[in-house]
């Protein structure tokens, strides 16, 4: 690697970052479990390189429900701080009880276009 490959690639490393999580929830527990995301994402939108974030149900599978976070970080530096933060390891066992699988994935944001108002 050269020297412009290392420091295009540690640009990178500051440029924001959406984490795409895929939730599939236990049958019947999907109201509790959408209560206790609501509780845990405004305590995660506190925390300063955190942009935002977005609960999403998508639809039904294996008799429970799918859902998506989406969810957008200054950059993937400050996420994987906070991913390996006792703050969030105590959130992801609060949602582990309603969790069936699951998979994230941390996407590097290409274009971000916001819906402008007049």
């Amino acid at each position: 690697m050269d020297r412009q490959e290392i420091e295009e690639e540690l640009d990178m490393a500051k440029q924001p970052v959406q984490v795409i999580l895929r939730m599939e929830i236990a049958p019947g527990k999907e109201a509790e479990f959408e209560e206790v995301w609501l509780d845990i994402g405004r305590r995660i939108a506190r925390t300063p390189a955190n942009r935002g974030q977005s609960l999403v149900r998508v639809g039904e599978q294996d008799g429970g429900a799918l859902y998506f976070v989406l969810t957008e970080w200054a950059d993937e530096e400050a996420f994987r701080a906070f991913e390996h933060s006792a703050e969030h390891v105590e959130h992801r066992r609060r949602l582990g009880a309603f969790r069936t699988g699951g998979d994230m994935v941390v996407a590097r944001i290409v274009h971000d276009l916001r819906a402008e108002r007049v």
